[in-house]
């Protein structure tokens, strides 16, 4: 019997041996003829480096649209410019992809409209073949030069986040992987992009459906409504809160029920939870049996400032047992509840007889800065209450979207409350009255407030930190700083009662000479701080904190472009915590600088203030 012919046995699933002749020649003969085709679709592709579509209805195309392409391309290239704070690559990768989508689409969209324009004045409209060679041309040029500058963004983003590690002080060393990032973008940016043609697709066809009983701009305009009730309806319902919101809160729920380890329920009785407690121990939630159970002792302040102490007051309400305790009707009010259970632990613990009495706003999971309450606390040797209610249990991201205002109605109901009853004292006995938060604790209790002036009348001071852009008022103060103060370190007033401080020991004498008068305000403001520089202004607007001169923790490589800065700023929230103070949204111990100015001690000074900051800088915060 013959021996198989190569092509034969390769059909056949049979392997030829390496020592038969006639098989090594099929195999050079197979090769050369791949090689020959493969050069062949080549050099087709670059004549007419692109497909047409085979069916208009399909939702992928073989090929995307040049201009939607080519805008997208420039807006990664935007993206991979540095914002606030250094990025994960990976997040980059997100940030490009998302920017990318939203280019596409921008592009897409004008060259539809040009060539709907073209269609409709013959005078612009080209010839055929005067068209495809301009396309072929532009397709040509995209791929020639559209992958080589992508390289050379990419490489030149990796310096660019070296350069703005170099400036938040963290080590120059960068994991930035740029075929990653690529392919991330590409994956992202393909998904939203097909997203969008299903949506558009089922646009059309239901304009179709429609058109059998209804006159063409009917169909239309009834087509288009329905489509966007559904995405809209689909995104925030279903996705958003049956989805994101709705795990965010089982698993917020089962976090808020546990305790963290090392967290042991507190022996002293001024403190919420403790002995004599008119708050039970398990009502409390994670953040509250935190906050109560790592409260500061007699001993540990006494160690350190070698002066008698006493056991600070903490008071803390969750947000599980307001109704409870609230005999005129927790429905119609839901937090006057957990107001007045405050008052009356405050009353039980003898707050309203320390020297001072501090009202603490609480992020959205209900956590309060440790290191703020711990620096009131020795600052003044333990005689200082601290006070604080949870409105949420649900991350601050959340809570900023679904329970906006219960943040300043919680906090508000809590400062009227406490202020009621300190207002009721004999004015020689009452204890210094100020209010502190971080964050969307900081935004709660500005808005427990109506603006800086009735702050100041209601207060005896106040500590702010990393206080959100929309915080009413840190905005109205930043709009109406003095003129050429910069956003970031801004002039009211000529500092007379409220003054921003980055580098506190530096920045809360300034401005140099001016007075600084009772009772005081003190922001701490990172300029590299997403959190309060993020604002949906970002779209469309340049932002003031962009201009020159610069915060000194900004590279000056940082830009502005529609969207771009927007995603860039929402994605460095995400990281705002992956620097050290004072950068991103990490304050550290300036909160110790910052008690001292609004209510300093007798005695207190500035040698006090280092050592105090050095020994809380070195104490690992307990929560």
């Amino acid at each position: 019997m013959p021996a198989p012919h190569p092509a034969s046995a390769a059909s056949l699933g049979l392997r030829p041996g390496p020592t038969s002749g006639a098989a090594a020649g099929g195999w050079a003969v197979g090769a050369a003829w791949a090689g020959r085709r493969t050069w062949r679709r080549a050099r087709g592709f670059a004549g007419r480096p692109y497909r047409e579509p085979t069916d208009p209805r399909r939702i992928v195309r073989r090929w995307p649209d040049l201009c939607g392409l080519c805008v997208a391309t420039v807006f990664f290239w935007l993206s991979l410019t540095p914002s606030l704070v250094p990025r994960p690559w990976f997040l980059q990768g997100v940030v490009g992809g998302i920017t990318a989508a939203v280019g596409y689409a921008a592009g897409a969209t004008a060259g539809g409209l040009a060539r709907a324009v073209a269609a409709r004045l013959p005078a612009l409209r080209p010839h055929r073949p005067v068209r495809d060679a301009v396309r072929v041309c532009g397709w040509q040029a995209y791929w020639l030069l559209g992958p080589a500058a992508t390289v050379l963004f990419l490489s030149g983003s990796a310096d660019m986040q070296r350069r703005l590690r170099h400036l938040q002080d963290l080590p120059p060393a960068l994991t930035w992987h740029t075929w990653g990032i690529a392919l991330i973008s590409c994956a992202l940016c393909a998904l939203l992009v097909a997203a969008a043609r299903s949506v558009r697709l089922g646009a059309r066809r239901l304009i179709r459906a429609l058109d059998t009983r209804l006159p063409r701009p009917a169909a239309v305009a009834t087509g288009l409504l329905l489509t966007a009730l559904a995405v809209t309806v689909g995104l925030r319902n279903v996705v958003f809160e049956r989805g994101v919101v709705d795990v965010a809160d089982r698993i917020a729920a089962a976090a808020n029920r546990a305790t963290k380890d090392g967290v042991h329920r507190p022996a002293s009785p001024y403190v919420s939870g403790g002995p004599g407690s008119l708050v039970r121990w398990e009502d409390l939630g994670y953040q509250g049996r935190n906050f109560t159970g790592t409260a500061s002792t007699r001993r540990e302040i006494a160690a350190h400032t070698g002066r008698p102490a006493k056991d600070p007051v903490r008071v803390y309400v969750s947000a599980e047992v307001p109704r409870a305790f609230d005999g005129r009707g927790g429905e119609n009010e839901p937090f006057r509840g957990q107001a007045e259970l405050a008052v009356r632990e405050l009353e039980r613990t003898g707050a309203f007889t320390r020297e001072v009495l501090a009202v603490a706003g609480t992020t959205g999971s209900g956590w309060i800065d440790p290191v703020a309450a711990q620096a009131l606390e020795y600052l003044h040797g333990g005689d200082t209450a601290i006070v604080a209610v949870q409105y949420s249990y649900l991350p601050s991201w959340v809570s900023l979207l679904v329970d906006e205002e219960k943040a300043g109605q919680a906090t508000r109901a809590l400062v009227d409350a406490v202020r009621e009853r300190w207002a009721a004292l004999p004015e020689a006995s009452r204890p210094k009255l100020v209010v502190t938060g971080e964050s969307l604790g900081a935004y709660a209790v500005e808005r427990s407030f109506d603006g800086y002036g009735d702050l100041l009348a209601s207060t005896d001071g106040a500590l702010l930190i990393g206080s959100p852009g929309f915080s009413p008022i840190s905005r109205e103060l930043r709009e109406s700083r003095d003129p050429g103060s910069p956003v970031w370190r801004p002039v009211h007033d000529g500092g007379r009662h409220v003054r921003w401080a980055q580098f506190p020991a530096a920045d809360l004498r300034r401005p140099e000479g001016a007075r600084w008068a009772f009772p005081r305000v003190v922001y701490l403001q990172n300029a590299s701080d997403p959190v309060v520089w993020w604002s949906t202004d970002l779209l469309v607007e340049r932002p003031e904190w962009m201009a020159r001169p610069l915060g000194p923790d900004i590279t000056p490589e940082i830009s502005w472009f529609p969207v771009v800065a927007f995603w860039q700023t929402t994605v460095d929230m995400a990281v705002s915590y992956g620097v050290q103070a004072p950068h991103g949204h990490r304050y550290g111990t300036a909160s110790v600088d910052g008690w001292a100015a609004v209510v300093p001690p007798d005695g207190w000074s500035a040698d006090d203030t280092r050592r105090l900051r050095e020994h809380l800088g070195a104490v690992r915060a307990p929560y």
